[in-house]
């Protein structure tokens, strides 16, 4: 037909019509896709192909194989696509009101039913009316269930054809007659016949109507009609929201009820159901209850939107946790196709599916990785911008396991032998940048990227995890880490011992190309890229040669100019002397590419204003993570600055208090030094302050045994002398206690009062001994409640006895 047409339709076809008679169903079948590819083609006009085709279609539309014949109805309901209507009417028309009277076979009627389905978009209402809602009745009345099955899904097209009038008073009456038959699977095709013309019903309809019947459908579904449940359950969004305007509060609930039982079907265990006999029935019925929870996850969007987003936490949590933990492996992969379309519903609720999200990333099977990660950058997205952490700081905090659960998906990824699944994640972990912090990505995942390509022996996989790890590279906010990646890019592929490495190094090198400015490129891998000229492997220099007019569209002049020469050197030894034919003939034809090339000069041109635009952007965003890094590192030096300030401020403070507090004991001790020294000689001073000294250290230790040693080792002098510096470094000291334990003030203050009340004491200790002797026990008493007033109770037992024996030696002196 495609050659020689005319000839083919007068010599050819003939043929086939003879032996179709008695052809086999593999001639039936090939001939059925022929005639539909004829007319696909457009070989001929379809005035033609009806003359010389459309007869042997008719006659072979009722054939006893049921495959064939519908082969050739499928082949039919195309023509009349393209059919003009009257021959339409003339030919397939009229002989269908006697092929679907009830006198017809079962398939001639079956057959008819689907024509009419088609028919009724092809001529005016009230052709339809008159010629073929007459037939549709007669078939909606047949006796054969498999006649009125059929006649029942071809009223959607049917009522689409006729509008909405005809609809409500012919077909919804014959929908609701066929929702209530007695065979099961024409009440399944009225009940989705029912839901898919929901929209060409008014209120009233949906109200008086449409409502009652879905109540019964959903009452019986768990009792007597089983077979509809699997249906119920996958109509049930699109039914929930299309008689949305209608429900009462009191009906709203109880589909929300029926929906949520629905999401749990089969996994209570029920008793009295454990018998050997009903095991096979048991199965059928799982398998039927996978199938239902399956379709309510298919479901779960349209459900958010029948409860409103906002009230998702309190209704649907829940049903949404339970879905995304199934033990079924079928319903966990439908909960992650539909996982992006619930966090788009929930928008700045998108923060309650956080805790799923790293579940399905997690999950045992693969599957379900892999329909989570195709939307995977948009969710991600969704969850740090529409979350209740908005700010850049907490973008990891509102997701604190993603980054263990990302590894642990790419890593299951990799062990196992679905190599696409693993492609498909590393192209899509491109998107971190924009969600995790650059030194998170640094150390978890690029490191990663470079062993992938180093060890996977999956090329596709290589090439996704260098694209990706250019891109970690690009977003990279440390010059010293960027330095590193670099380096063991060149070392270990660029330089690597293995071919295969060197290939892969190329590949990256065209990424870096892609994503990174010119003068990056032409900075860190223009020179490695051209020492590859020399690699000892044929495919290796074969791929720099197709690389090369890339590499020199990088070039600038004349800031590049010296680099031009060096990639000019190059060429020139390759072409003297390259001994591999294959990599000459490339060189060869490379060179003549590259001649032909134009190189960008620094100023803008018309011609490359796009591109050079682009790579100026490029360049910017460069200079501008390089400003970025010098703020940071400033604000880091700033902020240690001010902690070494503080530090230093609150040294200089605790030096200052320890001074003072010295200073005082100093006075303290010289004053001590200077009353004893009016008694005694000079000599004395210096035995008298270190006994008084020690004295007094003494005097602070629980055990005052050793004191009484002192005493009586002492002579009467050198007593009165220590007595007095022990009265004064006791009070000194104890005061000072006394003082920190009911404040937090300043030490210094403490020192001050303390060093006070030692010069008082010593001024009441010299006007004792200038009085005279019969004052002498009321001043010891006076003495005692002074030191009682600021020593311990113990302490001033045990030092009163002392001053009262330090007066009688005194009396005896004088």
């Amino acid at each position: 037909m495609r050659q020689n047409p005319a000839e083919t339709l007068r010599r050819v076809l003939p043929k086939i019509r003879e032996v179709l008679h008695v052809a086999g169903v593999e001639m039936q079948l090939t001939a059925a896709v022929s005639f539909l590819t004829v007319l696909q083609d457009e070989s001929v006009s379809i005035h033609t192909y009806s003359h010389s085709f459309l007869h042997i279609i008719l006659q072979n539309l009722e054939h006893r194989d049921a495959g064939v014949s519908n082969a050739w109805l499928e082949t039919l309901l195309a023509v009349i696509e393209a059919l003009p209507k009257e021959t339409i009417r003339h030919e397939i028309l009229n002989p269908l009101v006697s092929k679907a009277q009830i006198s017809q076979t079962l398939q001639s009627r079956l057959v008819s039913c689907k024509i009419m389905g088609k028919l009724a978009n092809k001529f005016e209402s009230h052709i339809v009316k008159r010629e073929i809602l007459p037939l549709v009745k007669s078939l909606c009345q047949d006796v054969e269930y498999e006649v009125r099955t059929c006649m029942c899904r071809q009223l959607e097209p049917i009522a689409q054809g006729i509008g909405t009038e005809l609809t409500k008073t012919v077909v919804l009456p014959e929908l609701v007659e066929l929702a209530r038959d007695e065979g099961s699977s024409v009440r399944l095709a009225a009940f989705e016949t029912l839901v898919n013309l929901l929209d060409m019903f008014d209120s009233d309809d949906r109200r008086q109507t449409v409502l009652p019947l879905v109540k019964s459908f959903c009452e019986k579904s768990f009792k007597a009609d089983e077979s509809i449940l699997v249906s119920l359950s996958f109509h049930l969004g699109k039914l929930c929201n299309g008689l949305y305007g209608i429900f009462t509060p009191e009906q709203h609930l109880r589909f929300l009820e029926f929906y949520k039982k629905l999401c749990t079907l089969g996994l209570q265990q029920e008793n009295g159901h454990n018998d050997n006999q009903l095991q096979l029935q048991t199965l059928e019925q799982e398998k039927k209850y996978i199938s239902v929870r399956k379709n309510c996850a298919y479901n779960f969007p349209a459900m958010i939107v029948f409860v409103d987003p906002k009230n998702f936490h309190l209704e649907l949590y829940s049903i949404f946790f339970c879905l995304c933990h199934d033990p079924e492996v079928p319903v966990r992969y439908t909960m992650a196709i539909s996982f992006y379309e619930v966090a788009k519903l929930l928008n700045s609720g998108v923060y309650t599916i956080q805790k799923e999200l790293v579940t399905l990333l997690q999950d045992e099977s693969l599957e379900v990785l892999d329909a989570l990660v195709g939307h995977l950058p948009e969710i991600l997205e969704l969850m740090i911008n529409g979350g209740e952490n908005s700010g850049s700081e907490s973008k990891l905090l509102s997701i604190p396991d993603l980054i263990p659960a990302l590894t642990t998906a790419e890593q299951r990824a990799a062990t196992s032998l679905k190599w696409r699944t693993h492609e498909k994640l590393l192209q899509k972990y491109a998107c971190l940048p924009q969600i995790i912090s650059s030194d998170q990505i640094y150390y978890r995942f690029l490191h990663r990227m470079l062993t992938i390509i180093l060890t996977n022996n999956v090329l596709p996989v290589q090439k996704a995890a260098a694209r990706t790890l250019c891109v970690y590279l690009r977003y990279n906010r440390k010059q010293e880490q960027r330095h590193e990646v670099i380096q063991k890019l060149i070392e270990q592929l660029g330089q690597g011992k293995s071919y295969w490495n060197r290939l892969r190094f190329l590949d990256t090198c065209e990424f870096i190309m892609e994503l990174f400015s010119k003068s990056f490129f032409c900075k860190y891998f223009f020179l490695p890229v051209l020492e590859l000229t020399h690699d000892p492997v044929a495919n290796v220099r074969i791929k720099l040669c197709y690389l090369l007019p890339k590499v020199k569209s990088t070039l600038k002049i004349p800031t590049d100019k010296h680099l031009l020469q060096q990639l000019e050197l190059c060429i020139r030894k390759l072409l003297c002397q390259e001994k591999d034919k294959d990599v000459l003939t490339i060189v060869k034809r490379t060179v003549l590419e590259l001649d032909r090339m134009d190189i960008s000069l620094d100023a803008f041109q018309k011609r490359f204003y796009e591109n050079d635009l682009l790579d100026q952007e490029k360049e910017r965003q460069e200079h501008l993570l390089l400003e970025m890094e010098q703020l940071e590192k400033e604000k880091q030096q700033n902020e240690g600055r001010s902690a070494n300030v503080n530090d230093k401020i609150f040294e200089k403070k605790r030096r200052d208090n320890k001074t003072s507090s010295v200073l005082v004991k100093s006075m303290t001790l010289s004053s001590s030094g200077s009353s004893s020294g009016t008694s005694t000689g000079k000599e004395d001073k210096k035995s008298k302050l270190v006994r008084s000294q020690s004295f007094s250290t003494q005097a602070l230790h629980p055990k005052y045994s050793n004191i009484d040693k002192c005493s009586n080792k002492s002579s009467a002098t050198g007593y009165t002398s220590s007595l007095s510096g022990m009265g004064k470094g006791c009070m000194l000291s104890f005061s000072d206690d006394s003082f920190r334990t009911r404040s937090t003030g300043n030490s210094g203050n403490a020192t001050f009062s303390s060093s006070s009340s030692l010069i008082a004491s010593h001024n009441s200790f010299n006007s004792t001994d200038q009085k005279n002797n019969g004052n002498k026990e009321s001043q010891s008493r006076k003495m005692s409640m002074q030191v009682a007033g600021k020593w311990p109770l113990d302490l001033v037992l045990f030092a009163r006895p002392l001053v009262i024996h330090r007066q009688q030696k005194m009396k005896e002196l004088c």
